[in-house]
């Protein structure tokens, strides 16, 4: 029986997403005094609090399954540029989970740990955006709409680092960027599988 691309790809994406929403939900819960708002996501991955043993192998996990989903995205679709965006997304995801926010720092930044999650959140958002090409009504317009959301949330975030008016904090502007893109990842992921011959 032939291999469905599309529904491997889905597949791939849909579980991913989801098993790092719940882990992530987790981690929130095990690491003492955290919070969403005062608290950047990476936090919980940093070597020697609780939450790390919950959060590095479920990040690391969801980097590896964006990048097969990407790779079966690509044999679906051809040379597609949600293929190559998703595949930095999950190459970002991936380094975020094996170079933690503590982990070669020069100048008091996190150099690897910050180009992976730049290319996660970027990457991830601009292939919710280019998903239009790919998808039917009314994911069409969800999808840019999740998409425009992420990199708004990233601007504001990276160039102005006005999350203070917002009230949202930085752990919780930082949640505005990357909660639409894996929102995306889940329902992409579901119109895949069900509509492989999209």
């Amino acid at each position: 029986m032939p291999v469905n691309n599309a529904k491997v790809a889905g597949t791939f994406l849909l579980v991913g997403a989801s098993q790092f929403a719940i882990a992530l939900t987790i981690a929130e819960a095990i690491y003492p005094g955290y919070s969403i708002s005062a608290n950047y996501i990476s936090d919980l991955g940093v070597w020697g609090t609780p939450s790390s043993v919950v959060f590095n192998p479920s990040i690391i996990l969801f980097g590896i399954f964006v990048l097969t989903s990407s790779y079966f995205i690509l044999k679906r679709f051809g040379r597609s540029s949600i293929a190559v965006l998703s595949a930095i997304s999950g190459a970002g995801i991936l380094g975020v989970g094996i170079f933690p926010e503590n982990t070669f720092i020069a100048a008091g930044i996190p150099v690897i740990h910050t180009i992976a999650a730049l290319m996660a959140f970027v990457g991830g958002a601009v292939a919710a955006v280019v998903s239009y090409r790919i998808t039917k009504p009314p994911l069409r317009y969800i999808s840019v709409a999740l998409g425009f959301a992420s990199l708004t949330a990233l601007v504001l975030l990276v160039f102005t680092r006005d999350y203070g008016s917002l009230g949202l904090g930085a752990g919780g502007l930082e949640r505005m960027i990357a909660y639409p893109t894996l929102l995306w990842m889940v329902g992409f992921g579901g119109y895949l599988i069900g509509n492989p011959e999209s």
